[in-house]
C-alpha cells in the first residue's frame, strides 16, 4: 500500500479502511514503483490529536531513519534483520531507492503457524483462476501474465467441443507450462473426452451443489456418488493404458464433514467446497442477521443475481435464458482456520478407523455400503430430547 507525501491523514485512513493494511509506504508520486521517501504505521499518528488535513510528510518516518534491505536479500536474511531490530515490517528497495517488496514479521509467524500452506518458488501463495469458453483467447493470456498458477474452465457441462477448443488454445500457445482443468462431467465418456483433449485435472458433478438447480430445471445430471465412482474407475483405466494420471475433483454433494471422506474414499483426488467455505469470515459476502441467527449470503453462478451466462450457455445469444442456481443464505460458522482444522481432524480420524494413513490407501481399503433411511436416522441423535447447547452443533 502506497501514498504520496502531500496527501492527508484523512486520505490515509480511507486507504487503510479500504485495503485493511496498516503499514503504508510513502513514495514520491504515490505509486508502488515510485521512489520511497518514508513509511507510515499506526504508531506514527493519533487520530484524537491530529487534524485529518495533516500532510503525510509531516508525520511519516523519513527514509533516512528507516531500517531497510537492498533488493537481492534472501528471505532468511530479511527475517534476521526483522528480529535483530525488533521490527514489524522491512522495506526492500533497489539501487534507485524504489520499493520492490515488504517483508513482515506476521508473515513469518503465519508461515510457522500454517506449515502446509501452498506456495510457489517465490514464496507467493498459489493462485487459481476460472475461465470460460467464450473469451478465453483474451482472458487466459491476461491471467497468465498476472501470475495465475492454475486455470480451470468453469462450466456446468464439460462434455462439449467448446471445452476442447479452449484446451487446444492453451496447448498450442503454452504447451504444458500452463496447468488447466476442465469439466464438469459425470461419466467415463466425458472423462475420456477431456483427458484426450489435454485437461490437467477434471471436475466431476452436475446438479449436486447446494445452490445448483440444473437437474430440477433441465433434467440432466447424476448422483454425485455414482458419478465419482465411475469416473474414478475411468481415471485408473486411463492411467493403466497411457501412463498419464489425471486427478479428479468431486464438485457438489458435500454438506457434512464426513461427506468429504466419502468422496475421497470413492476415488476423488481433491474436493470442490463452495457451500463449506461460503460460511466463514473470509468469504467475501455480507454477514446478516435472519430470524435471530447470523448467516452469510451464498448464491449460484447460474442465478439471476450472478447472471454468469458464460458458464451455462451452449452458444447463441449471450444471455441467461433461465436460472440454474438460487440466491440463498448459509449459517455463519466463524473463522476458516478453526473450521478447516476440525474438518481435517474428522477426516483423519475416519481414516484411522479404516486402518489407513494415506488417501490412496483409503481408496483401496475402505468398504462402501448402501444404507437405508433407517440407518441414516440411527447414525445421528434419535429418540432423545436434545439440550439447547447441543442443537447447533
Amino acid at each position: 500500500m502506497t501514498i504520496a507525501p502531500d496527501q492527508t491523514l484523512g486520505e490515509l485512513l480511507e486507504l487503510k479502511k479500504r485495503t485493511g493494511h496498516s503499514t503504508t509506504a510513502v513514495t514520491e508520486d504515490g505509486t508502488p514503483d515510485g521512489k520511497m521517501l518514508g513509511l507510515v504505521t499506526s504508531r506514527d499518528y493519533r487520530i484524537s490529536r491530529m487534524s485529518l488535513d495533516e500532510k503525510v510528510c509531516n508525520f511519516m518516518t523519513p527514509f533516512d531513519k528507516l531500517i531497510y534491505a537492498k533488493k537481492g536479500v534472501t528471505l532468511s536474511e530479511a527475517n534476521n534483520i526483522l528480529w535483530d531490530n525488533k521490527l514489524n515490517a522491512l522495506p526492500i528497495v533497489d539501487e534507485n531507492q524504489r520499493l520492490t517488496h515488504f517483508v513482515f514479521r506476521k508473515d513469518y509467524d503465519t508461515h510457522k503457524a500454517y506449515p502446509d500452506e501452498l506456495l510457489d518458488e517465490h514464496k507467493r501463495y498459489v493462485v487459481g483462476a476460472g475461465v470460460n469458453t467464450r473469451d478465453y483467447a483474451e482472458r487466459i493470456p491476461a491471467l497468465v501474465e498476472a501470475g495465475a498458477d492454475v486455470l480451470c474452465i468453469d462450466s456446468s457441462e464439460g462434455f462439449t467441443e467448446w471445452q476442447k477448443l479452449t484446451l487446444d488454445f492453451v496447448r498450442e500457445k503454452y504447451g504444458d507450462s500452463v496447468k488447466i482443468g476442465a469439466g464438469n462431467v459425470v461419466d467415463k465418456e466425458g472423462f475420456e473426452y477431456l483427458a484426450n483433449a489435454g485437461a490437467d485435472f477434471i471436475k466431476i458433478g452436475i446438479g449436486g451443489g447446494s445452490i445448483c438447480i440444473t437437474r430440477e430445471q433441465k433434467g440432466i445430471g447424476r448422483g454425485q456418488a455414482s458419478a465419482v465412482i465411475e469416473v474414478a474407475k475411468a481415471r485408473d483405466e486411463y492411467y493403466e493404458k497411457t501412463g498419464v494420471y489425471i486427478p479428479i475433483c468431486s464438485d457438489g454433494g458435500i454438506v457434512y464433514d464426513y461427506h468429504m471422506t466419502l468422496a475421497l474414499a470413492m476415488g476423488a483426488d481433491f474436493l470442490m467446497l463452495g457451500r463449506y467455505f461460503s460460511r466463514f469470515d473470509e468469504a467475501p459476502t455480507d454477514k446478516l442477521t435472519i430470524n435471530g441467527s447470523y448467516v452469510k449470503e451464498y448464491w449460484g453462478e447460474g442465478s439471476n443475481r450472478a447472471r454468469n451466462w458464460q458458464r451455462y450457455d451452449m452458444g447463441g445469444d449471450s444471455k441467461l435464458s433461465f436460472e440454474e442456481g438460487v440466491d440463498s443464505y448459509v449459517p455463519y460458522a466463524g473463522p476458516l482456520s478453526d473450521n478447516v482444522r476440525q474438518s481435517l481432524q474428522k477426516v483423519k480420524s475416519t481414516m484411522c478407523n479404516c486402518g489407513v494413513l494415506t488417501i490412496p490407501e483409503l481408496q483401496k481399503n475402505s468398504k462402501l455400503t448402501v444404507v437405508s433411511a433407517t440407518s441414516i436416522v440411527e447414525g445421528g441423535a434419535h429418540d432423545v430430547i436434545l439440550r439447547e447447547s447441543n442443537k447447533n452443533r
